[in-house]
Formats: C-alpha cells, sequence, structure tokens
C-alpha cells in the first residue's frame, strides 16, 4: 500500500523558513558587541580596534574579554595563567624582569614595593622581604632568572616571541595604597634646630625597609 505524500499548508511552510533563518543567524553570530548605550548586537565580523578602545570589556566568540585584540595563544594563557609583577624602583633585577616580559609580549599587571608599607604587605603575602617576585598563575618566582621565568612562561602558553601590537603596560599601582587619612592628614611641623652653641646633635641613617634584591 503506497502513502499519499504529505501535505504542508502555506503558512506552516513559512514558520519553519523562519526557524531555520534564525538558526543559521545564531549560528554565524560569532562576536558579541556592546554599544556605548548598552545595546547589544551580534555578528560574525569581528570587532573593529576603535569599537574594542571603547568596549574594553567587550567578550568575543571565544571567551576573551579585554584581551580581545591579543593573539589566541596569549589570551588563553592570560585567562589561565595571568602574570603579576612586584617590584621596586632602582631595583636592577625587577628592571630586568620587566623588560624580558615585554620583550617577550607577556601582559602583566605589576604592584610598586616603595614603602615600609607595601614591604608588609610583601612579607604578608609571600613570607620574606624579596624582589622581584612574579606570580604565573598560581606558581611565584622570588627574584629573577630568566631560564626560569621563561620555562614557567612556555608552560603557561605565552608565545616565545612578543606578536603584541600598539599594546601599552599599566602603570604599576602601589602594593599598600595609602589610606584616607594619611592623604588628608596635615604634614608634621619641622623640629626646630637646636641653637647656635648647644650641643651637637647626631642624626641616626635612614631606615631601611629591608627588601633584599
Amino acid at each position: 500500500m503506497s502513502l499519499a505524500p504529505l501535505k504542508t499548508s502555506p503558512s506552516l511552510r513559512l514558520v519553519t523558513a523562519a526557524l531555520l533563518l534564525a538558526a543559521a543567524g545564531v549560528a554565524s553570530a560569532q562576536y558579541k558587541i556592546v554599544a556605548p548605550d548598552g545595546h547589544v548586537t551580534y555578528t560574525d565580523k569581528p570587532p573593529t580596534a576603535a569599537q574594542q578602545r571603547a568596549q574594553p570589556g567587550t567578550s568575543t566568540g571565544d571567551g576573551g574579554a579585554a584581551s580581545a585584540g591579543f593573539p589566541y595563544e596569549t589570551r588563553q594563557a592570560m585567562a589561565r595563567y595571568p602574570v603579576t609583577l612586584y617590584a621596586q624602583k632602582g631595583c636592577s633585577p625587577c628592571d630586568a624582569a620587566r623588560q624580558a616580559l615585554r620583550a617577550r609580549g607577556v601582559p602583566f599587571s605589576e604592584y610598586s614595593v616603595d614603602t615600609n608599607e607595601d614591604g608588609s604587605q610583601l612579607k604578608t603575602r609571600f613570607g620574606e622581604l624579596t624582589l622581584p617576585v612574579l606570580t604565573i598563575g598560581t606558581q611565584t618566582v622570588k627574584g629573577f632568572r630568566q631560564p626560569e621565568v621563561d620555562s614557567y612562561l612556555d608552560v603557561a602558553g605565552y608565545p616565545k616571541t612578543a606578536r603584541l601590537a600598539g599594546y601599552s603596560w599599566p602603570a604599576p599601582v602601589p602594593l599598600a595604597p595609602p589610606s584616607a587619612a594619611a592623604r588628608t592628614a596635615s604634614p608634621s611641623p619641622a623640629p626646630a634646630a637646636p641653637p647656635a652653641n648647644g650641643p651637637k646633635i647626631d642624626l641616626p641613617p635612614p631606615s631601611k625597609n629591608g627588601i633584599q634584591f
């Protein structure tokens, strides 16, 4: 026994076609773009450089955020193993570590350790006052030995050569930001000078924060 061909109504065919077009549109939409007014659009075209600068937090189809303009390997490494540098002014190993990261094209955050309060925070975090300190994901590297740092970056998946174009590394921020009270407090008056004929006063040497290089 043969079956009669199934007939569909014109309205059913239109609904089916609309669903297929909608599904195709969703499949081709790979990028989410958020306009300055908050309007969200989806497109199969990568966001332009202007859109990336205007919306540094915009997500792309592969899960990238502010790193949307970075190479794929760099975005993956940043998401899994972010890099942070703890450094101090006038510290040659700190300068060498910073330069090595930049030469390799590794985005990183930097904390400055220039005050006693910064040093206390550093000791609380890492147990000692040694600089520089690099954290790569959960791995902590104290001091700077380029072969050791490079081996960790290799395992983390960072490209071996710089592939960043037009990227500016953020300025370092204090590890222990000054409190509001310290910022608003009036400066202490200078001590009175000793009389010209008075006894000689030997000033103590400047205090050191004990940070080792």
